[in-house]
């Protein structure tokens, strides 16, 4: 199960953390990921990050200013937004997927997606 959190609304130029909580299995066997979905618009993908951290990648929208971290001892992933924009205006999920590679993973066919948390960015 995974709960995201952090949402809420920013003027632009602002910031927010968004953190999702994952319970019931073994958090270190999962490469994580977030994706967003704006208005009208399909789910894309945000960031990954692999199993211990090491491996990451981001979509070119969020590039220098979206941070993605994990820490295995709470089982929750963070996505740390800074300079926000009314673009990235959408409902943020995070996404779990069991995997044996080291490696992110920037493709939508995750086992287990959070429940979205919705980020409003004004003008």
């Amino acid at each position: 199960q995974l709960q995201a959190s952090g949402g809420g609304l920013v003027q632009a130029g602002g910031s927010l953390r968004l953190s999702c909580a994952a319970s019931g299995r073994t958090f270190s066997n999962y490469v994580m990921g977030w994706f967003r979905q704006a208005p009208g618009k399909e789910r894309e993908f945000v960031a990954s990050i692999s199993r211990k951290g090491q491996s990451i990648a981001y979509a070119d929208a969020g590039k220098g200013r979206f941070t993605i971290g994990r820490d295995n001892a709470k089982n929750t992933v963070y996505l740390q937004m800074n300079s926000l924009k009314p673009e990235d205006t959408a409902v943020y999920y995070c996404a779990a997927k069991f995997t044996f590679s080291s490696f992110y993973y920037n493709s939508p066919n995750y086992d287990y997606w959070g429940q979205g948390t919705l980020v409003t960015v004004s003008s």
